[in-house]
C-alpha cells in the first residue's frame, strides 16, 4: 500500500506538470494571435510563471518560433509585447535564452521595416527597442541615452498611430512596460551624469547635457499625455517629473532629485468566462485537477481491491482525502498571502517614495541652511571689504595715478629706444653694403693682377723660346760656315759667333733673372692679396655675425617694446574693469551719444590693430605701427567700458544689465587678446574679432538708449530745431503768465510777511524767466548766424542733416529748458500755496540753470570765436545764472522770515512749561 501511495504521488506530480505546461502553451497561443485586442493580463501572468517554474524561456521560444511572423503585423506586435513582459518580470535565465534568438528579433524588424502596414513601423521600432534592451541587460554597454531615444521614438510613433476601441488598447498596452523602463532609466541617467560632472570638466559633457535636456522634455510630455488617458489611470500610476531638468553644474542639485516611482495598482484582472476563453485560473485548475485525479484513483483502487481491503486501507484513504483538503487549503492560503504581499509591496513602494521625498526635503533644507550660512559669512566679508575699500580708495587712486604717469613715461622711453634701434639697423645695413662693395672690388683687382701675371709669364716664355730658336739658327749657320770657309775664316767667325753666343747667353741669363724677379714679385703680391682677402673675409664674417646679432637684438627689443606696451594696455583695461565694481563710480553718468562716439572710435582702433598686427608679422623688426595702434586701442576700449558703465547707471534695468555685462565681457576678451599678443607662441593666432562683436553690441545698446524723440529723419531735423526753440519760447511765455496769475492770487489770499515772501520769490522767478527768454533769443540768433555762415550753397535742412549730432544736441537742450521752466512754475505754485517745499524750488532753479548751460554749450560748438552774437549769448547766460542765484537767495530768505515769524512766544508760559519745551527742544536737537 505504501508503494501504491508513492506511485500515486508521482502520478500527481507528473499530471500537475503536464497540466501546467499545457496551460502555458495555451496562454501563449491565446496571448499571441492576429486578433487586434490587447494581451490579457492573466495570459501574460501564466507565461511569466512558466518561466519561473522551468527557470528559463525554453517553452516560450520553442512555441514562438512556430509563428508565421511575416504574415501578420499584429501577431508580431503582440509577440514583442509579451516578450517585453517576460524580460521585465520573468526568470533571470530568460535573458540568456532570448539572446540565443537575437537574430530572429532583428529579422522581424527588418521584414516589417520594408512593408507599409498599420503596425509595420511600430513593429520595427519595438523590435529595435527589445534588441537594445537585450544588449543593455546582457553587457550593460549600451548607452542610456540611446536606450531612452528609442523608447521616446516608439512612444511618439504609437501616439501618431493611435486609434479607437480595441485597436487603440492593443497598441497602447505595451506602453506600460515602456513607462516602467523609463522611470528607472531616467533615475540612472541623472545619477550617472552627476557622477560624471564630479569627475570631468563641464565643457566636455556639454553634448551629454544637451541630449539629456532634449530627452527630459520628451519624457515629460510623454508622461503628461499618458497620465491624462483613462486607459492608463486604472492600470498604472505615472509619476510626475520636475518642471525643469536637474542642474548638473551645481552638485547640491542632486539632493533635490526625487526618484520617480511607478506603482501598479493591486487590481487583479477579473477571471470571467469569455467566448473565446473558457479556462479558469492556473491555481484553480491545478487544485481541481489534483483533487479529481486523486479522487479518481482511489475509486479504481476500491474497484480492484474491494475484496481484501482492511481497516488499515480505509485509514490510508481517509488520510489521503485529508491530505488533499490540506493541499487545497494551503493553496488558498498561498493565494491570500500572495495578495497580501502585493498589497504590502505597493504600500512599501509608496512609503519608500515618501521616505525618499522626506530625505530630499531634509537634504534641501540642509543645503539651504548651508547656503544661508555661507551667504551670511559672505555678506559679513563683503561689509568688511567695503569698509576697507572705502578707506583705501583714495590711496589706490593716487597710486594708480602715479603708476599711470610712470607707464606713460616708460612708454615714451620705449618709443625713443625703438627709434634709436631703427637708426642703428639702418647704419648696420649701410656698413654691410660697403663691405660687399669692397669685397667685390678686391676680388676684381685680384683677378686683374692674376691675369697680368699670367700674361707676363706667357710673354717671357715666348721670348725665351724665340731666343732659343735664334741660337739654334746661329749654330746651324756657324756649322754651315765652318763647312764652306777656311779654318781662319772659320776661326774668326767662330770667335765672332762665340762672342755673339756669350752675348745672347748673357742676355738670356738677364732675361731669366728678370723673369724670376717678376715671378717672385708676383708671388709676393699674390700672397699679399691672399692675406688681404682672408682678412677681408674674416671681417666680412664678423660683420655678418654682428649684423645677425643686431637683427636678433632688434627683434628682441621690438618684442620687448611690444610686451611693455601690452602690459600698459592691460593695466589701463584692468583699471577700466575695476571701475565696474567701484562704488565711487556709481555716481558717474554718461550720455548714450558719447558712448556711441567712443564705441565707434574703438571699432576703428580695432581695424588699426589688425593692420598693425599683420604688418608686424610680415616684418617683426618694426613694431611701431602695432605699438601706436595698441596704445590707441587700450585707451579707447577703456573709455568705452567706463562710459558704458556710466551710461548703465541711468539706463533701465534690462538695458543696464546687458550693457554692464557686455562691458565686462569686452574687458575680459580684450585682456585675453592682449595675453595672446604677449606670447610668441600665440602671437600669430591672436584675433580681435570677438572684441569687435561685443563693442558692436555696446554700440547697438547705446543707440537703443538714445532719446526716442531724436529718432527722426535727417531731413526733418531743421524743422524740428525751429519747432523746439519755438516750443521753448512758448513754454517760457506761459511760465511768465502763470507767475503773474500766481502773483495776483497771492496778493488776494495773503498779507504781511507771507505776501512779502511770495512776492519776492515770484519776482525773482519772473526775472529768471525773462533772462531765459533773452538767452533763447540770443541762442536762436547765433544759430541762424552759424547756419548762414556754414551752409554755403546747401539749404538749411541739408546743413542740419549734415551736422545731425550738433542738431540733436540743440534739440535736447531746448527740450530741457522748456521742461525746466514748466517744472519751476509748478514748484513755485506749490510753495505759494504752502503744499510744496522750498528745497524743490531751489532744485528747479539749479536744474534750469544747468539746462540753459547745456543750450549755450550746444550753440557755442560751431560759433565763431569773435562773433558779437556769441558775446551776447554769453552775457545772457551770465544773466541767467545771476537770476537763478537770486531765486535761490529769495527762497532761502523767505523761508528764514517765515521761520522767524513762527517763533514761539514764551511770555505767557509758566516755568514748568518753559522747562518742558526746553527739554523737548534739546531732545529734538540731539536727535538731529
Amino acid at each position: 500500500m505504501e508503494l501504491m501511495f508513492v506511485w500515486v504521488e508521482n502520478q500527481d506530480v507528473q499530471a500537475l506538470t503536464t497540466s501546467l505546461c499545457f496551460f502555458q502553451l495555451s496562454s501563449i497561443s491565446k496571448a499571441i494571435n492576429s486578433t487586434e485586442i490587447p494581451v490579457k493580463e492573466k495570459h501574460a501572468r501564466r507565461i511569466i510563471l512558466g518561466t519561473h517554474r522551468e527557470k528559463g524561456a525554453f517553452t516560450f521560444w520553442s512555441y514562438a518560433l512556430g509563428f508565421t511572423f511575416p504574415n501578420s503585423s499584429i501577431l508580431c506586435w503582440k509577440f514583442c509585447h509579451v516578450l517585453h513582459k517576460i524580460l521585465r518580470d520573468g526568470h533571470r535565465n530568460v535573458l540568456q535564452d532570448c539572446m540565443r534568438h537575437y537574430s530572429s528579433l532583428v529579422e522581424i524588424g527588418e521584414i516589417w521595416g520594408n512593408l507599409h502596414d498599420r503596425y509595420g513601423q511600430l513593429v520595427t521600432l519595438y523590435s529595435k527597442l527589445l534588441c537594445i534592451k537585450l544588449k543593455f541587460h546582457a553587457k550593460v554597454n549600451a548607452s542610456l541615452m540611446f536606450y531612452m531615444h528609442f523608447i521616446m521614438q516608439i512612444s511618439q510613433q504609437t501616439w501618431r498611430s493611435q486609434m479607437k476601441g480595441w485597436s487603440a488598447q492593443c497598441r497602447l498596452a505595451p506602453l506600460i512596460q515602456v513607462i516602467q523602463d523609463c522611470s528607472h532609466l531616467y533615475h540612472f541617467a541623472v545619477k550617472l551624469l552627476f557622477k560624471l560632472h564630479a569627475c570631468l570638466p563641464a565643457d566636455t559633457l556639454q553634448g551629454h547635457r544637451d541630449r539629456f535636456h532634449d530627452q527630459f522634455h520628451k519624457l515629460k510630455n510623454f508622461f503628461n499625455r499618458a497620465r491624462e488617458m483613462i486607459f492608463f489611470k486604472r492600470l498604472i500610476q505615472i509619476p510626475k517629473l520636475p518642471e525643469s531638468p536637474p542642474n548638473f553644474l551645481h552638485a547640491a542639485s542632486l539632493a533635490k532629485h526625487v526618484k520617480p516611482v511607478v506603482v501598479i495598482p493591486n487590481e487583479d484582472e477579473p477571471e470571467m468566462q469569455d467566448d473565446d476563453d473558457d479556462e479558469p485560473e492556473p491555481l484553480i485548475e491545478v487544485d481541481s485537477f489534483t483533487t479529481s485525479s486523486v479522487q479518481a484513483q482511489p475509486q479504481v483502487s476500491f474497484v480492484e481491491c474491494d475484496s481484501f481491503l482492511s481497516g488499515r486501507d480505509l485509514q490510508i484513504e481517509t488520510l489521503k482525502r485529508e491530505l488533499e483538503l490540506l493541499r487545497a487549503e494551503l493553496e488558498r492560503v498561498k493565494g491570500e498571502a500572495q495578495r497580501y504581499i502585493t498589497q504590502l509591496k505597493s504600500q512599501i513602494n509608496s512609503l519608500e517614495a515618501e521616505l525618499e521625498e522626506q530625505r530630499a526635503q531634509k537634504q534641501r533644507a540642509l543645503v539651504e541652511n548651508e547656503q544661508l550660512r555661507m551667504e551670511l559669512e559672505a555678506t559679513r566679508r563683503r561689509n568688511t571689504e567695503h569698509e576697507k575699500r572705502a578707506q583705501a580708495t583714495e590711496q589706490r587712486y593716487n597710486k594708480l595715478k602715479e603708476k599711470h604717469t610712470e607707464l606713460v613715461a616708460s612708454h615714451a622711453e620705449l618709443l625713443r629706444k625703438s627709434a634709436d634701434t631703427v637708426k642703428m639697423l639702418s647704419v648696420t645695413q649701410q656698413t654691410q653694403e660697403e663691405v660687399e662693395r669692397t669685397k667685390q672690388q678686391l676680388t676684381f683687382e685680384m683677378d686683374r693682377v692674376k691675369q697680368e701675371a699670367d700674361m707676363k709669364m706667357e710673354e717671357q716664355r715666348f721670348e725665351v723660346e724665340r731666343v732659343k730658336r735664334e741660337l739654334e739658327e746661329k749654330m746651324a749657320e756657324v756649322t754651315r760656315i765652318k763647312a764652306t770657309l777656311s779654318m781662319t775664316a772659320l776661326q774668326a767667325e767662330k770667335e765672332r759667333l762665340m762672342r755673339s753666343v756669350s752675348e745672347k747667353e748673357a742676355e738670356l741669363s738677364s732675361l731669366r733673372q728678370t723673369a724670376q724677379l717678376q715671378q717672385s714679385s708676383l708671388q709676393q703680391e699674390r700672397d699679399k692679396t691672399s692675406r688681404e682677402l682672408g682678412e677681408l673675409q674674416g671681417k666680412l664674417k664678423e660683420k655678418t655675425s654682428q649684423e645677425e646679432m643686431m637683427k636678433q637684438k632688434l627683434l628682441e627689443e621690438q618684442f620687448a617694446l611690444l610686451q611693455g606696451t601690452i602690459t600698459e594696455a592691460e593695466t589701463i583695461i584692468q583699471d577700466a574693469i575695476a571701475k565696474l565694481d567701484d562704488p565711487l563710480h556709481i555716481r558717474c553718468t554718461s550720455s548714450p551719444d558719447y558712448l556711441i562716439s567712443r564705441a565707434e572710435a574703438a571699432l576703428g582702433s580695432i581695424d588699426k590693430v589688425k593692420r598693425g598686427h599683420a604688418d608686424y608679422l610680415r616684418n617683426m623688426s618694426d613694431a611701431g605701427t602695432l605699438l601706436r595702434s595698441l596704445t590707441q586701442f587700450s585707451h579707447l576700449t577703456a573709455d568705452t567700458i567706463v562710459n558704458g558703465s556710466a551710461t548703465a547707471h541711468m539706463a533701465p534695468t534690462d538695458h543696464a544689465d546687458k550693457l554692464t555685462e557686455n562691458c565686462r565681457s569686452c574687458g575680459t576678451q580684450s585682456l585675453l587678446f592682449l595675453r595672446e599678443m604677449k606670447s610668441k607662441a600665440t602671437l600669430q593666432k591672436a584675433d580681435p574679432a570677438t572684441i569687435r562683436i561685443i563693442i558692436q553690441k555696446i554700440l547697438h545698446l547705446g543707440q537703443e538708449l538714445r532719446p526716442k524723440g531724436l529718432d527722426v529723419r535727417q531731413e526733418e531735423l531743421g524743422d524740428l530745431v525751429d519747432k523746439e526753440m519755438a516750443a521753448t519760447s512758448a513754454a517760457i511765455e506761459e511760465a511768465v503768465r502763470r507767475i503773474d496769475e500766481m502773483m495776483n492770487q497771492a496778493r488776494k489770499d495773503t498779507t504781511g510777511v507771507k505776501l512779502e515772501v511770495n512776492e519776492r520769490i515770484l519776482f525773482s522767478c519772473t526775472d529768471l524767466m525773462k533772462a531765459i527768454r533773452m538767452l533763447v533769443i540770443a541762442s536762436t540768433d547765433l544759430q541762424k548766424e552759424i547756419v548762414e555762415g556754414g551752409r554755403g550753397a546747401a539749404t538749411i535742412r541739408e546743413f542740419y542733416a549734415k551736422n545731425s549730432r550738433w542738431t540733436e544736441g540743440l534739440i535736447s537742450a531746448a527740450k530741457a529748458v522748456g521742461w525746466g521752466a514748466t517744472e519751476m512754475v509748478e514748484s513755485a505754485d506749490k510753495v505759494v500755496l504752502h503744499t510744496g517745499k522750498y528745497e524743490e524750488l531751489i532744485v528747479c532753479s539749479h536744474e534750469i540753470a544747468a539746462s540753459t548751460a547745456q543750450l549755450v554749450a550746444a550753440s557755442k560748438v560751431k560759433a565763431d570765436r569773435h562773433s558779437k552774437k556769441l558775446t551776447k549769448l554769453q552775457q545772457a547766460s551770465r544773466q541767467v545764472n545771476e537770476m537763478a542765484a537770486n531765486v535761490v537767495a529769495s527762497t532761502k530768505t523767505g523761508q528764514e522770515h517765515l521761520e522767524d515769524k513762527d517763533t514761539m512766544d514764551f511770555s505767557g508760559m509758566s516755568l514748568i512749561k518753559l522747562k518742558k519745551e526746553e527739554m523737548e527742544s534739546q531732545v529734538s536737537h540731539g536727535a538731529y
